[in-house]
C-alpha cells in the first residue's frame, strides 16, 4: 500500500482569505458595532473595562485596578476621575492603609453596566444569527481555548 505523503502546506485554498484575516475581519466588525452600542452611554471602551473590572472582582485599590487593567497608575486615576465625576463608581479611603484609595462601583455603574450588557447581547445575537446553535457552540469553546 502506498501511502500519500502529509502536506504540510499551510496556504489557504484559491480564493479564500487566510484564517487570521477573517478572524480580523470579524473583530473589526464587532469593534465597530461595540462602539455604536455605546453611544447611548457616552462611555468609552477603558472607562467601560474599568467598570467592568470593579464590577467582576470589587472593591479594589487604584494601583491594583492599574494592574488588573495592564495601564499605568496616572491613568487609572484619570479613568477613575472620569467614571466619578458622572457617579459611577465611588473612591473611599483604605482602612488599612490612610494613604491609599479604595474603588467601588455605584448603583448607577451597576446599572449602566447591566443595560451595556443586555444592549451587546442584541448586538451578538445579530453578528452571529446567521451560524447555528452547532456553530456557535464550536466557535465559544474554540475561542475560549485560544484565550487561555
Amino acid at each position: 500500500m502506498v501511502q500519500k505523503p502529509v502536506s504540510t502546506d499551510r496556504r489557504e485554498p484559491a480564493g479564500e482569505e487566510p484564517l487570521s484575516e477573517a478572524f480580523w475581519a470579524v473583530a473589526r466588525r464587532l469593534r465597530e458595532t461595540s462602539q455604536e452600542t455605546l453611544a447611548p452611554w457616552e462611555i468609552s471602551p477603558s472607562h467601560l473595562r474599568a467598570l467592568r473590572t470593579l464590577k467582576r472582582h470589587g472593591t479594589m485599590r487604584l494601583s491594583e485596578l492599574s494592574e488588573r487593567l495592564h495601564i499605568a497608575p496616572r491613568s487609572a486615576t484619570e479613568v477613575v476621575d472620569g467614571l466619578e465625576s458622572r457617579g459611577l463608581v465611588q473612591r473611599q479611603p483604605d482602612p488599612g492603609d490612610r494613604r491609599a484609595t479604595l474603588v467601588e462601583v455605584t448603583a448607577a455603574g451597576a446599572g449602566m453596566l447591566e443595560a451595556i450588557r443586555a444592549a451587546r447581547g442584541t448586538e451578538a445575537e445579530r453578528v452571529f444569527r446567521q451560524l447555528s446553535p452547532a456553530d456557535r457552540a464550536d466557535l465559544a469553546r474554540i475561542l475560549r481555548k485560544l484565550q487561555d
